[in-house]
């Protein structure tokens, strides 16, 4: 209890801050609970007219900041200078931008709640609610556009907040962040709300050079403590035993004592399982099942929980196991309340498409207190999801990684059931910052005492590496900005070429490049100090060691030429042997996971790459093969006859037929002949001849020949590296300027700039194509590419431009025939050229088109069925996910809306493809929850 004296002092302090800072004391009163010391000392910054980098853990109360500019702008606070000749200024805006449209509809609502409908808008890609109110919500990307088309809008704006401003980092969209706040006007104070990075200072230095005044505030402290642990088998452990342990990485003795003893345990065939594949050698693990974590945590307390795993199929089975195992984690008034809130939620979608989209499965999780939540889902299904979750209906959440961007769905527990993710490309290690990112997810500010994460242990997994993700805090912010078309021409529009190369050298990207150049620098001069004494060492006094040494070097290089040369003449005999194949060939794919008798279904190449004949296997597959599957020519052991009609997606005609390969009688896997033929290496007369030089120079007699090697070979690797780092030094010294130079170039030959550096007026067209595909969208509307199509046939055609898959399919998709094919092939041919030019100004490629959309799409702007749209998707494992569906309908929707409004579409082009937009936005397009 404190004494009058200092309860005295405090209000005394408390009324000089108030009169010092009026608008925040009023501000606070309506909040219903005390700033922290961050919230307090980022909005006295904005108050004294600052702008602001608030850099906090997830969940600590980032956005208070960000709402009190909100606050500002409504008291019209004055902050903006008198207007000349004693004209009323006008009144002022806040603009709270965000990455997500998911975000931005959140974050209305909840302004909306605050200062009523009328004082608050939204613009995003689906919604337009009240724009010209004094604060509109939106996405990063409708600021950046309207900066560049100089909006009317902008007038009297004074604060911009940038929420989640660390998606600066993401390197496809990450760009539009430093766009917009370079382009800001000066007048407009700054917001910047960011998860904990540790280059805040960086990033606020340069904050400092293109927005003036910014002032950092760095809180690492979580608002809710978070506690860590692991799972090894039923027994949960600490992963630290104090406060004091964490701090120094230090993991909890027991958990390492019994995670060791399980290893040996592993090790010594204790752990095999038994039953069918327990005969194995080697140990096996098996971990908790999923439903058995679920009802731990549930026995435990530590419900509601999300549990990440890094799979969309794995979330969906994780539902469908906690099912099958009876799991049940509501009571009958929640379950009363669940069904209400979907009904309600649903019932525009008619009952044959809720079939399509598992909506009873769905349900019934629901009901039962649990659900996924990824990027495949229906919106509306994720939307309901995120509702029942954050009101405590739904108790545990099965999520992919996508769940840590910006949604506010806080729990009281997150389990990590892998640490290792697929990142579209190779599955890679969690990073600190990624790991840090999750579990910030875990304790909810006003509702839990304590957060909790858990990671699921299995053999793979140190608890020390654990330690040292949960414990580092080492996420620095990268700068993923580069030139693009679109913003050469506005650049060059709005303030001129010469104006434009100085401002993108003002970027993050280009201030992170000069600063590490410093750090390169003195890396090179170490090596190249560290070269001198490896060449002292590899010194050898029976003559010139570095000669000797080349020899070596020329030997190893010779060897993997003839390498190379063996395998491409290896490819080039496979190659030919699959163009020879016939229907009805009998073969045998020699390794992989098709290993084994195929008969050929159609030999076709497609015309388009390499073969690839559709087979069936012995196993009943069928699919299409490929040279890379053959390391000998494919060769006919037989033939049998192929039904005319063949169905190979009929599971009853694949049986028949693969029962007929089988009946052939032919050996699954040949003689298997070991290794593959390799020339003699000794045949190569170059080889010889280095071989012959090295065995008569002196430095081969050298008793220490091979310590003298190892030294040379040391110095070989670090001057390829220090070679590395000095190409680095020269490319990152004014490394955007040079891109934009030859963007600016390229622009030029094909017309969108003027010799004089003025924008032309297929510039212009140019400058209002926001895709990343911008410059080839312009050529196909300059070139006719799209004109004549009908709507359904337009939307197949632009959504090549558009969609990218998941992952690589070996096989082109197909194409709708007649119109869609020659727009798509013209648009091919109108991308090789592009990709020439820019390959040969040292661009980077514009991305291939990608065909595995079209089909869909056309077939849904057709009016098919939502169930047959989904079967025509290219996709690897089946169908295409309802949510993915409508991910890309929307994208291929907004190209369709900005070649509506194109000043360099044709007019019948503008009208179809209006009619295009209203043939797709149908059904689940029309589903999502309006703002």
């Amino acid at each position: 209890m404190s004494s009058p004296a200092e309860r005295y002092a405090a209000a005394r302090r408390r009324a000089a801050q108030a009169s010092q800072f009026p608008a925040l004391d009023e501000f606070a009163l309506d909040l219903g609970f005390d700033l922290d010391d961050f919230q307090r000392e980022a909005c006295q910054a904005l108050e004294r007219g600052s702008g602001v980098l608030v850099c906090a853990p997830t969940g600590a109360g980032k956005t208070v900041v960000g709402e009190f500019a909100v606050h500002l702008a409504l008291r019209g606070a004055p902050a903006a200078p008198e207007a000349p000749d004693g004209a009323r200024p006008g009144r002022r805006k806040c603009f709270y931008t965000t990455p997500i449209k998911a975000l931005s509809n959140q974050k209305y609502h909840d302004l909306v709640d605050r200062y009523g409908a009328e004082h608050v808008g939204l613009l995003t890609g689906d919604n337009a609610i009240n724009g010209d109110a004094p604060v509109v919500v939106m996405t990063t990307e409708v600021l950046r556009n309207m900066l560049y088309a100089g909006s009317a809008t902008l007038e009297g704006l004074a604060y911009v907040v940038m929420d989640e401003v660390h998606y600066l980092a993401d390197r496809f969209r990450g760009g539009v962040w430093e766009e917009v706040i370079i382009h800001l006007p000066a007048s407009v104070t700054l917001v910047s709300l960011s998860a904990t990075v540790s280059n805040a200072e960086e990033f606020a230095d340069w904050l400092v050079t293109v927005r003036g005044e910014t002032t950092v505030v760095v809180s690492e402290h979580r608002p809710v403590p978070l506690w860590q642990h692991m799972l090894v088998g039923k027994r949960m452990f600490d992963l630290f035993h104090d406060a004091d342990a964490a701090r120094k990485h230090d993991v909890h003795p027991e958990l390492l004592r019994y995670t060791r003893d399980t290893v040996r345990r592993l090790e010594l065939g204790e752990g095999r399982s038994a039953g069918p594949g327990g005969g194995r050698r080697g140990p096996r693990w098996r971990g908790p099942l999923r439903p058995d974590i679920v009802d731990r945590l549930d026995r435990e307390g530590l419900l509601p929980a999300i549990l990440f795993i890094f799979s969309r199929a794995g979330c969906a089975a994780a539902v469908q196991q906690c099912l099958a195992a009876g799991l049940r984690l509501t009571s009958p008034e929640e379950r009363a309340e669940i069904r209400r809130v979907v009904e309600s939620r649903v019932t525009a979608i008619p009952g044959e498409d809720l079939s399509v989209l598992g909506y009873w499965e769905w349900l019934d999780g629901l009901e039962r207190g649990l659900a996924a939540h990824h990027a495949g889902m229906l919106p509306v299904f994720k939307e309901v999801v995120e509702e029942l979750f954050v009101r405590g209906l739904v108790k545990a959440v099965f999520a992919t990684e996508t769940l840590a961007l910006g949604i506010n769905m806080p729990a009281r527990c997150v389990v990590l059931e892998r640490l290792v993710k697929y990142n579209g490309e190779a599955h890679v290690d969690l990073t600190p910052g990624e790991y840090t990112q999750l579990t910030g997810r875990a304790g909810r500010r006003g509702i839990d005492i304590e957060g909790h994460a858990v990671v699921v242990w299995s053999p793979e997994t140190d608890p020390r590496h654990v330690a040292g993700l949960a414990s580092t805090r080492t996420y620095p912010l990268r700068s993923s900005f580069r030139p693009s078309y679109n913003m050469a021409v506005n650049l060059v529009g709005s303030v001129g070429t010469e104006p434009a190369r100085a401002l993108l050298e003002s970027s993050f990207a280009q201030f992170q490049a000069d600063r590490s150049v410093v750090g390169l620098a003195r890396q090179v001069q170490r090596n190249t100090e560290t070269i001198e004494a490896y060449g002292v060492e590899a010194a050898c006094h029976h003559g010139d060691f570095d000669e000797y040494f080349g020899l070596r070097v020329a030997i190893a290089d010779r060897e993997r030429a003839i390498a190379r040369q063996g395998q491409h003449q290896r490819k080039a005999a496979a190659v030919a042997s699959l163009e020879r194949l016939r229907v009805g060939d009998v073969i045998r794919v020699p390794s992989g996971r098709r290993a084994g008798l195929a008969v050929v279904l159609d030999p076709a190449t497609g015309g388009f790459g390499e073969p690839r004949p559709l087979v069936l296997t012995q196993d009943r597959w069928a699919g299409r093969i490929t040279p890379g599957d053959f390391t000998t020519p494919a060769e006919v052991l037989a033939r049998i006859r192929v039904p005319k009609h063949f169905n190979h997606r009929s599971p009853a005609a694949r049986r028949d037929l693969a029962a007929e390969v089988s009946g052939t009688g032919l050996d699954r896997h040949g003689g298997r002949r070991g290794g593959r033929s390799r020339q003699a290496a000794g045949e190569d007369h170059q080889l010889s001849q280095l071989r012959t030089e090295l065995r008569r120079h002196p430095c081969h007699a050298c008793p220490d020949r091979e310590e003298h090697a190892r030294w040379a070979e040391r110095r070989r690797r670090l001057e390829k590296d220090t070679e590395e780092l000095q190409q680095r030094v020269a490319g990152r010294t004014g490394s955007l300027a040079r891109t934009f130079d030859r963007i600016v170039a390229l622009l030029t030959a094909r017309g969108y700039l003027a010799p004089d550096g003025t924008v032309t007026d297929a510039g212009r067209m140019l400058g209002r194509i926001w895709t990343e595909a911008d410059l080839l969208v312009a050529e196909c509307l300059r070139r006719g590419v799209w004109d004549g199509l009908s709507p359904a046939e337009l939307a197949a055609a632009v959504s090549v431009v558009v969609f990218e898959a998941r992952r690589d399919v070996d096989e082109r998709a197909g194409l709708p025939r007649g119109p869609v094919a020659d727009a798509v092939d013209a648009t091919l041919k109108l991308w090789s050229e592009i990709e020439a030019d820019e390959a040969a100004r040292g661009l980077a490629v514009t991305r291939e088109p990608d065909l595995g959309f079209a089909w869909p799409v056309y077939r849904w702007a057709r009016g098919e069925a939502l169930a047959k749209v989904l079967a025509s998707g290219h996709e690897i494992d089946g169908e295409m996910p309802a949510g993915d569906f409508v991910r890309w309908a929307r994208q291929v929707v907004d190209l369709l809306g900005q070649l509506a409004d194109s000043g360099g579409a044709s007019p019948d082009l503008r009208s179809t493809a209006r009619q295009a937009i209203a043939a797709v936005n149908r059904g689940v397009l029309a589903y999502h929850t309006p703002a």
